[in-house]
C-alpha cells in the first residue's frame, strides 16, 4: 500500500451508474444515470481530488494518504448537501482491491458505510450500508468508469 494506489484513478471518465432511488428510505428500486468525473493527483501524489458532474448536481472527493497509519482516508461533498463534508472512511487496498469502512447518520439513521474499489482499466466502485454494526451489507450504489 502507498500514495500510488489511486494512480488509476486519475485522468477523465464516463460514469455509468446505478443507484437505489431512496437510499435513506432503503427502498428497492433502482435509478440508472450518466455522469462526468475527472480526477487529478496532489500532493506529490499522497492525495487525490476527484469532480463528478451529474445532471443537476456535482460532488467531489478528497482522498488522501496517511504514511504513519497506513491507510487512505476519503471524505465527500456534493450540491445534494450543501455546506456538508462527510465523514471520512479510512481503509487500505490488498490483493488489488480497496475497502473502505466509516460511519454516518443517513435520514437520522446510525449507519456504517463501506466502500469498495476495484482498479483496473474499467474501475468499479460501490457503495454498501450496514444498520446493525457492520454484520450485514446493503450495496445501494454501483459506479462503473470507463476513459473518457
Amino acid at each position: 500500500m502507498s500514495e500510488n494506489d489511486f494512480n488509476f484513478l486519475h485522468g477523465r471518465w464516463r460514469v455509468a451508474n446505478r443507484k437505489l432511488a431512496d437510499i435513506v428510505g432503503r427502498g428497492t428500486e433502482w435509478v440508472e444515470f450518466d455522469a462526468e468525473a475527472e480526477a487529478r493527483p496532489l500532493l506529490g501524489g499522497a492525495a487525490i481530488i476527484d469532480s463528478f458532474f451529474a445532471d443537476g448536481w456535482e460532488g467531489m472527493t478528497l482522498r488522501q494518504y496517511d504514511p504513519a497509519d497506513d491507510v487512505w482516508r476519503i471524505w465527500w461533498a456534493s450540491t445534494r448537501a450543501p455546506g456538508k463534508l462527510d465523514p471520512p472512511l479510512e481503509g487500505r487496498f490488498s490483493g488489488g482491491h480497496g475497502v473502505f469502512f466509516g460511519d454516518d447518520v443517513v435520514g437520522g439513521h446510525a449507519v456504517k458505510v463501506r466502500f469498495d474499489w476495484t482498479p483496473g482499466d474499467e474501475p468499479v466502485w460501490q457503495q454498501q450500508f450496514s444498520y446493525d454494526g457492520g454484520e450485514n451489507w446493503e450495496t445501494n450504489w454501483i459506479m462503473r468508469f470507463t476513459r473518457a
